[in-house]
């Protein structure tokens, strides 16, 4: 399979305190990969500096097979990148509706695979919350929304960071369901969790972080049955 997007080397720092280390990542086409680490591991970094939030201080970020590693954010996701932060940022004042159609877009070659009647389709709690502000929904609802709205852009490739961070149960299973049938129709995903067993139910392999380092990769079966690294970099 073809790396849609790969880092090389990758190392970024806020201001004198250096977080990614030479940092190698490779996510295939198709394919949905999990980034997990303990808290402070990295990861959220790793996002930013993929998105182009964070400069990258060395290295080099290879995306469709183009170098955008001094590439602006919004470039980026002309080409087909989408972030989804893990603050959950919706527009407050303005409905759910407005909030997605203000980030509708054709991909890269025109696509527009994503309408907002397939948000409706595959989102049915945000279709019934339609006219509602975006303010006012729960937390769980809000990250709906912004993954939804990522779709609205038709990306060729999704960030997620901690999508299940500070929700209820029962609205980590609607999302799981979501990624799941976005996994099952072709979508590309990047998702950065602290939630190891929410993340061996949707991906497929898992890089391992650790003070900016990968440290493992694995799919994410055998992963679930490595005790020795899930003892040593990812228990609480």
């Amino acid at each position: 399979m073809t790396d849609l997007l790969r880092a090389e080397g990758l190392s970024a720092s806020y201001g004198a305190s250096q977080i990614l280390f030479d940092l190698d990542l490779a996510l295939q086409e198709k394919r949905t990969l999990a980034l997990l680490g303990r808290n402070g591991a990295g990861k959220s970094t790793t996002m930013k500096t993929l998105a182009g939030i964070l400069p990258a201080q060395s290295g080099r970020i290879l995306f469709a097979g183009r170098d955008i590693t001094h590439a602006p954010p919004h470039a980026r996701a002309r080409l087909g990148l989408a972030y989804v932060p893990e603050d959950r940022q919706v527009f407050p004042e303005h409905s759910v509706e407005d909030n997605l159609l203000i980030a509708a877009k054709s991909g890269p070659e025109g696509r527009r695979d994503w309408t907002l009647q397939r948000i409706w389709d595959t989102f049915p709690l945000l279709a019934g919350l339609r006219s509602r502000q975006a303010g006012r929904l729960s937390g769980g609802e809000q990250q709906l929304l912004v993954i939804a709205r990522a779709l609205m852009g038709n990306p060729l490739v999704l960030l997620l960071d901690e999508p299940s961070e500070g929700l209820a149960p029962i609205v980590v299973a609607t999302i799981t369901k979501v990624l799941l049938e976005l996994g099952a129709n072709g979508a590309t995903i990047l998702l950065a969790e602290q939630n190891m067993h929410f993340c061996m139910r949707i991906a497929e392999e898992a890089v391992v972080i650790d003070k900016g380092k990968v440290v493992h990769r694995q799919d994410t079966a055998g992963l679930a049955c490595n005790e020795d690294i899930r003892r040593r970099y990812l228990a609480m």
